[in-house]
């Protein structure tokens, strides 16, 4: 990070947020509400019941889809960017060119958006984490680990977008 993504009291203010993102997933086992979670807080963001509702979101049912790191960031960043008038067309412009930055950014940080094939990149398979065998399988190669550092990376990519928004 330069000295345009802010000076070092905001990179320390990202940092702490990865390591807070890193201790909720380590928890939670939940990628998505930990980068909700930790994205809501570092950016006093009214998440309200989004948080809950987040909780079949990993890899959307565990079926190594859309990476819950990336559902939670999006969401994050739709409570920034978003519009509150469905008919309100220009706000849902607007909110295009911050979220497709993000997956754009967060794909090439970590293989792509979809949980198999993070996985795959990060630990050269993926894993059918519905499946118990496979689930301990993960755990047992590092996968936890892995994740955490995809759910920072999602965390500091999507802050820095929030920052520039001014939020």
């Amino acid at each position: 990070m330069g000295a345009e993504e802010g000076g070092s009291g905001k990179q320390e203010a990202r940092a702490a947020m990865e390591r807070r993102a890193k201790g909720l997933l380590l928890r939670s086992q939940n990628c998505a509400q930990a980068v909700f979670a930790t994205l809501c807080e570092g950016h006093d963001l009214d998440g309200g019941p989004i948080l809950r509702a987040l909780t079949p979101f990993p890899g959307l049912a565990l079926r190594g889809e859309t990476c819950g790191a990336v559902t939670g960031a999006l969401l994050a960043l739709g409570l920034v960017y978003g519009r509150d008038e469905l008919t309100d067309w220009k706000g849902y412009l607007r909110s295009l060119p911050p979220a497709r930055r993000f997956c754009s950014q967060f794909a090439a940080e970590n293989g792509g958006t979809a949980c198999r094939t993070i996985l795959e990149a990060k630990q050269g398979r993926g894993y059918d984490l519905a499946d118990k065998a496979q689930a301990l399988q993960y755990a047992a190669s590092g996968g936890p680990a892995a994740c955490s550092q995809v759910v920072a990376s999602a965390v500091r990519l999507a802050s820095q977008l929030i920052e520039r928004r001014g939020g």
